[in-house]
């Protein structure tokens, strides 16, 4: 950088599309150059001299003929921007004559010349500007720092500094761009002159590359310095990002791509810059080009950009403190994939950097590898080497390979670091909700381990798929004894619980087949209890630091918006009798859509509201029951308003709940202990013996229902 230049070149560009203070912001092409030496020693003003430019696309808005005077034919023969540049280079150091160590630097009014013109088209068309383009004097600013008192910088022009210094230039004696840029070069001699003195030095920088960092989420971010950059390629990286905003100056590891809640990139990204200047700037590209997409910008704030870029992990700032890396992002590694074998997949064309030191695998917070892994290569070329095996295979997997950032290594980590083993939405929580009738706490769940776990199946794993994987223990299953455990998307989460006829056959399957073959990907397998079991169905969590509770420990009740009408047909056929069956104010948590009718809301009552229902984590039903074989004792009913219990006993198995266990569920809080057995859990003696009372809640089937 020039700190104290001996020579001043006055520059000014037009582009085919607006001028002033819109000027590059319709991404029109430059075409024309214009500049004037100014010698700040001698006070000397070299002559006027301009260069035509080409455009890719020769068409002239009104307003850029009219200010320059320039014609579509006078632009035919010209030359490119690149040689454009390369000639104005050449003319300049032969001017100035840097071979005798004279230095110069360019000098424009205001940012947009070189920031939003020169810049991103340089960019855009995949050339390099020479060095002097990387450094140059705000006229504005200039100023301002000579003259205090005036007005603010945003309200500056050429016309505003000329009438205060007494500059005056004819401008019938030149064309327009060229009477703009004499009137720079008096008001340059102005401030060098006395009284004022003013002397240029401290340039301002253009960064020549986006600098890759770390951000922590204890770090201070100033709100006006963040954007929000949408429709992004997904393919895009953070140098892509930085290229797009070329002339504009991101901070250290600003650049932070977003991903979504399955771990890929969204196409947005959070951009933080050096000033709010230069997010001002940014905001003018909105809907500028990247490739044949265009880009929305938008504001955003430093709260924003630290959800995204900010991190918390120490494994993640060793890994990352390695400056100016690229970064590969691997997917699909088999759950023993080994440093050393990563190591042999990319050698010998694209060595890793400091070898094992400069991977690192992506792991559950209880130690389980998630077949993510990033890796460092120190040169730009030996990453490009490495995107080339894209698919190809490690082991008996093939590989996804994606070129990463340092903000998405610190998402990744920060996602799964966090995950619990089985996925769970989070529930509401209000103080004021009665406690369920029967939860078993978490320390206080014991029982029988005759039901099994199994972990880490194929996401398109079927029953039929485990039926074949247990073998010979499949005639030990119980009936509608598999039960797969779906996540909150509505997706398979890898697990399933499997009820087996006891204890003995269930300890024995999963010695046999722990961690044996299904397509290709080995399953753990533990013996476990129909307790643990059903608290995992109903949303809580089981690992290795124990069990924990549902997400949601309130009793399962509906919103004051449904009660049952007199007349309602079951889907057996069956009339529901005069009056609900549950109290209209305690209606049951899921209750099936063709039971539902709207009602006013009446007064708060301690319920959950109405558009914020409990989450269950249901499992895939085929058709199976939340078989427990629970009874609950003194010791597992925990403090709760009065309640009852009644058994529907059926004499077929064609009663109305055969229908569906999740239309049952959606009545009643409940668990079966046998094949035509029920106990279901009313919220008062009262609601109890009314139901008891109704022998044609079976849809046609006799039941038999009795007060426990």
């Amino acid at each position: 950088m020039t700190v104290n230049p001996d020579i001043l070149v006055l520059l000014f560009t037009t582009t085919s599309g607006a001028s002033g203070d819109r000027l590059g912001s319709d991404e029109k092409e430059v075409v024309q150059l214009v500049w004037q030496v100014v010698d700040l020693a001698t006070k000397k003003v070299g002559q006027v001299h301009e260069l035509l430019v080409r455009p890719e696309n020769i068409e002239l808005t009104e307003e850029c003929q009219e200010e320059s005077g320039l014609t579509e034919e006078a632009l035919t023969s010209s030359a490119s921007l690149e040689e454009a540049i390369d000639e104005l280079n050449q003319r300049l150091c032969a001017e100035v004559d840097t071979g005798a160590g004279n230095t110069f630097c360019f000098c424009t009014d205001g940012q947009l010349h070189v920031r939003q013109v020169l810049h991103p088209e340089a960019s855009s068309k995949n050339f390099l500007l020479h060095e002097c383009f990387f450094t140059f004097f705000d006229l504005r600013k200039e100023f301002k720092k000579s003259k205090q008192s005036e007005g603010d910088l945003n309200d500056l022009d050429l016309q505003a500094m000329a009438d205060h210094l007494n500059v005056v230039v004819d401008s019938s004696l030149h064309a327009f761009t060229a009477h703009k840029v004499q009137l720079m070069s008096e008001i340059v001699l102005a401030l060098i002159s006395e009284p004022t003195c003013h002397t240029f030095s401290c340039p301002e920088k253009v960064n020549d590359k986006f600098e890759t960092g770390t951000c922590s989420k204890m770090e201070r971010v100033d709100d006006n310095t963040v954007i929000r950059a949408r429709g992004l390629p997904w393919q895009s990286s953070d140098q892509d990002i930085g290229r797009f905003f070329r002339g504009l100056n991101i901070a250290k590891g600003g650049a932070a791509l977003c991903l979504n809640a399955q771990g890929r990139r969204n196409g947005e990204a959070l951009v933080r810059f050096e000033s709010e200047e230069h997010r001002d700037l940014a905001l003018q590209r909105h809907k500028h080009h990247m490739g044949s997409r265009y880009i929305e910008v938008y504001k955003a704030t430093g709260e924003d950009f630290l959800k995204i870029a900010g991190g918390t992990s120490n494994e993640a700032a060793n890994f990352l403190s390695r400056e100016n890396q690229v970064i590969i992002r691997m997917r699909g590694l088999p759950f023993t994939a080994t440093a050393e074998q990563v190591l042999q997949f990319f050698s010998p064309s694209c060595p890793v950097t400091d070898g094992s030191e400069g991977i690192l695998f992506v792991r559950f917070p209880d130690g389980r590898p998630t077949g993510d892994a990033f890796v460092l290569f120190s040169y730009e070329e030996h990453a490009q080497n490495a995107l080339k095996k894209h698919k190809e295979i490690l082991g008996k997997r093939y590989i996804e390979l994606f070129k990463s950032t340092a903000a998405e290594v610190q998402q990744v980590l920060n996602r799964y670091s966090s995950a619990p083993l089985i996925s769970m939405a989070p529930s509401p929580i209000l103080s004021m909700v009665p406690q369920p009738t029967f939860m078993p706490p978490a320390a206080a769940v014991t029982g029988v381990r005759d039901c099994m776990r199994l972990r880490g199946l194929p996401y398109d794993a079927s029953i039929q798929d485990i039926l074949i994987f247990l073998g010979e223990y499949t005639a030990d299953i119980k009936p509608h004894g598999v039960h797969m455990v779906i996540n909150q998307q509505g997706r398979p989460s890898g697990d399933a619980f499997i009820q087996m006829r006891s204890a003995d056959r269930a300890f024995l399957a999963a010695q046999r087949c722990h961690k044996r073959s299904m397509k290709e990907r080995y399953v753990e397998v533990f013996a476990c209890s129909a307790q643990e079991m059903n608290i995992v169905l109903m949303g809580g969590t089981l690992n290795r630091s124990g069990l924990s509770p549902p997400p949601c420990k309130l009793r399962r009740l509906s919103p004051p918006s449904y009660s049952f009408h007199p007349g309602t047909v079951l889907p057996s056929g069956a009339v529901l009798p005069t009056g609900a069956m549950l109290p209209v104010e305690q209606s049951a948590m899921y209750p099936s859509q063709f039971l539902l009718s709207p009602r006013p809301l009446g007064q708060p009552t301690a319920f959950y509201p109405a558009n914020n229902p409990l989450f269950m984590n249901y499992t895939a039903y085929y058709p199976s029951y939340f078989s427990t074989g629970h009874t609950p004792s003194a010791g597992s009913v925990l403090s709760a308003p009065p309640t009852a219990l009644i058994r529907m006993q059926g004499h077929a198995h064609s009663h109305a709940y055969n229908s569906g266990v999740k239309e049952i569920l959606s009545m009643v809080h409940g668990y079966q202990p046998g094949n035509s057995d029920a106990l279901l859990t009313l919220p008062s003696v009262l609601s109890a013996k009314q139901t008891i009372g109704d022998q044609t809640l079976g849809g046609g089937a006799y039941l038999d229902l009795q007060l426990l």
